[in-house]
């Protein structure tokens, strides 16, 4: 089925992405970790079914997942919607550029995870190699670093 065409400035991120990454948070340890994710078109539709997983570097015990989908709301506008696991859902609206994805956290709800008040992504690519930075507001700190990692283009 043909790509819908409102993803025209997206499809630089379809495919599944492996490598590794770092994180840190003046709450927790700092890690590293493995890192899968996938971003893959909905059929005829304006979207990117995207899901995500994080092993610790080491011993492969599982760390995080999240899914969600990357919604083409126009030329430049672009919001992604995710849930996880630990009870948050997120809403980041943001712009694309070239190859570069730059969301903020405009919605977060939970009855019961830990509060997190304000995120930022920024997502790049080039040549085959998918970079991001996560910066996240939570649990009574101020916004900051929190997740980069460098990821591989593996398959489509």
């Amino acid at each position: 089925m043909p790509l819908h065409p409102a993803l025209d400035t997206v499809q630089f991120l379809i495919g599944t992405w492996r490598g590794e990454g770092s994180g840190r948070y003046p709450t927790i340890a700092p890690f590293d970790y493995l890192e899968e994710i996938s971003f893959v078109p909905g059929p005829g539709k304006p979207f990117l079914a995207y899901s995500q997983r994080t092993w610790r570097a080491g011993s492969n015990d599982p760390l995080h997942s999240e899914s969600g989908f990357l919604r083409a709301l126009g030329s430049e506008e672009v919001e992604l919607v995710i849930s996880q696991p630990t009870g948050i859902v997120e809403v980041h609206v943001g712009t694309v550029r070239d190859t570069t994805v730059t969301l903020q956290g405009s919605a977060f709800t939970t009855p019961t995870a830990r509060p997190v008040s304000a995120t930022t992504r920024v997502i790049e690519v080039a040549a085959g190699t998918l970079r991001y930075e996560l910066a996240m507001e939570a649990v009574d700190q101020p916004l900051q670093h929190h997740l980069s990692a460098t990821l591989t283009h593996v398959a489509d």
